[in-house]
């Protein structure tokens, strides 16, 4: 069997002592920048042609790392978190972190185990995109010296760092989109309020319903259970039992709204001609529904990268206090799920 080629077998293609060789293929080494860019070069080319690969096991070893993340995802079926999951990657890959992606399932019990999994399985940090917003179990790992940083939501604690979207914008945009359309009667389909997102896009209706003087008996507000299409559609059917005069329904996520459309559709009801929906996230393939989704879009991708350069920060940069709070901007995509009550 052909013998993996060694930092010794570059040293000696190149003439160069084997701590140069080890110095010009590090990209985190201090000492690099006492190498000239020839001899960078130099290496590089012959660390290709020989077909050399960092043992990173190794290297790991000597510095009480394993190179290895965990991602946490509260639904692997939701195409929602593909783009982030791609956008993490993209960060951690070149740097030689490979990732452990493990689904929550939106279950409490489930991302507690998952997160001790992750621990005993001595991953250098962890991106949870599935936390609840009170949530010990964290605070505990972290405590434990393990960088953690939420992703799309955040807990109350106030210790993990976070990446989150300007959820209070997002509700505004598309509230504001239905008002100008000439809707007074606006629905909430409210997420669950045991996420962050829940409860801040709940928050953000009700504070815009006050700002333009809408009464609380027109803005009839359901919360639902979990982020999916059967709660979308149980929550819009209650709010059209309630309140058939409801013109819109502003959903907190876009399969709640995929759910509405499907109650809408099941009972006869036009949209956007009866009634008006829109959703929150744009997550991929929306623009091949039948009736396109007016929706809040998120920045997928950067989110990924966003966290996953936190993260990283913390890992590498400890002596570097990493940012606490990221805001992402959002902004309103309108489709064909919008346009005004026939009444006006």
């Amino acid at each position: 069997m052909k013998k993996r080629p060694t930092i010794k077998d570059i040293a000696r293609a190149t003439g160069v002592h084997a701590s140069t060789v080890s110095r010009a293929l590090d990209p985190d080494s201090k000492k690099r920048n006492l190498l000239s860019a020839e001899v960078i070069e130099r290496v590089r080319e012959a660390a290709e042609t020989l077909g050399y690969r960092p043992n990173r096991q190794a290297a790991g070893l000597r510095i009480s790392r394993t190179w290895s993340v965990g991602v946490m995802i509260p639904d692997i079926t939701n195409t929602l978190f593909p783009p982030i999951v791609r956008g993490i990657e993209s960060v951690l890959e070149p740097r030689g972190y490979t990732s452990i992606i493990v689904n929550t399932d939106n279950i409490a019990e489930r991302e507690t185990r998952l997160l001790f999994v992750l621990r005993e399985r001595g991953v250098d940090g962890i991106i949870n995109g599935a936390a609840q917003r009170t949530d010990p179990k964290m605070a505990q790992v972290a405590a434990a010296g393990i960088p953690i940083v939420t992703l799309n939501r955040k807990v109350e604690d106030g210790t993990i760092p976070y990446v989150i979207n300007d959820e209070r914008q997002g509700i505004r945009l598309a509230f504001r989109h239905l008002y100008d359309l000439g809707h007074r009667r606006i629905a909430n389909i409210a997420g669950a309020q045991s996420y962050s997102t829940g409860q801040m896009r709940l928050e953000a209706f009700r504070e815009i319903c006050a700002e333009y003087g809408i009464a609380e008996k027109d803005a009839p507000i359901v919360a639902a259970d979990s982020y999916n299409e059967a709660e979308g559609q149980r929550c819009a059917g209650r709010i059209l039992d309630d309140d058939p005069d409801v013109t819109a329904i502003l959903c907190a996520n876009d399969r709640l709204a995929i759910g509405a459309l499907k109650l809408l559709r099941t009972r006869g009801i036009d949209c956007p001609g009866q009634v008006s929906v829109t959703g929150f996230n744009d997550m991929p393939f929306l623009d091949f529904l039948p009736l396109g989704l007016t929706t809040v879009r998120i920045k997928q991708f950067e989110a990924g990268q966003t966290s996953a350069r936190i993260l990283l920060q913390m890992i590498e940069e400890s002596d570097r206090a990493a940012p606490m709070q990221t805001v992402l901007p959002v902004e309103l995509v309108v489709r064909e799920s919008s346009a005004p009550p026939r009444s006006t």
